[in-house]
């Protein structure tokens, strides 16, 4: 892993089309070696690294301007319930809203991301986006990344690619490029409370 800090002091971003052969491989190899992907999704464009990796994490709160926790993707519902830590009953509650445009924030087991992305009742936000590239992208790598919009903190999120690399060329990796994304608000977010689905933002 001696390149594990490969791309942080690179001059400009690699780009490459979401229709390009190889674009899980080149996408993971960013992941796995510290890098910070832009990656299409079924509401924005986000934020991607690995979900244990401290160092990328950081850089990505730097860029963002802010800590705080961080939801991630996974690649299926199956996945999903291995990592949560919940009733049976619970998650056949909340099995049906874990799909497309929707977070769930809930308990989950210790090390399965890094502890500064979840908040500090042992909770993590998990999606599955109805665009197959995140899923796809975690079920070959086999570990969560994070989605987090393309911003500055406070800023409205940039659904361009053209307007991604103007305002973040250089301090991300890689940028899959789906063309220019509907305008959206994000997903809806819901937190299991109390085997009961709480909506923290729609």
């Amino acid at each position: 892993m001696e390149d594990a800090s490969k791309g942080v002091n690179q001059k400009s971003t690699d780009r490459i089309k979401i229709s390009s052969e190889h674009i899980i491989q080149a996408a993971g190899n960013a992941i796995l070696f510290g890098g910070i992907i832009v990656y299409p999704t079924d509401t924005l464009y986000g934020f991607g690294v690995d979900a244990r990796n401290e160092s990328a994490i950081k850089r990505l709160n730097k860029i963002k301007g802010r800590k705080a926790p961080i939801s991630v993707i996974a690649p299926n519902s199956t996945t999903v319930f291995s990592w949560s830590d919940i009733t049976y009953e619970d998650w056949e509650m909340i099995k049906k809203y874990l799909r497309g445009s929707t977070t769930i924030i809930l308990p989950v087991k210790e090390k399965i991301v890094h502890s500064s992305l979840m908040g500090n009742d042992g909770t993590l936000g998990i999606r599955i986006p109805a665009h197959p590239f995140g899923p796809n992208l975690c079920d070959k790598l086999g570990f969560p990344i994070t989605t987090t919009s393309v911003n500055r903190t406070g800023k409205e999120p940039l659904n361009d690619p053209d307007e991604i690399i103007a305002e973040f060329n250089g301090e991300f990796d890689l940028l899959i490029d789906d063309g220019i994304l509907p305008k959206s608000t994000g997903s809806t977010i819901y937190k299991l409370e109390k085997s009961k689905l709480k909506v923290i933002r729609t």
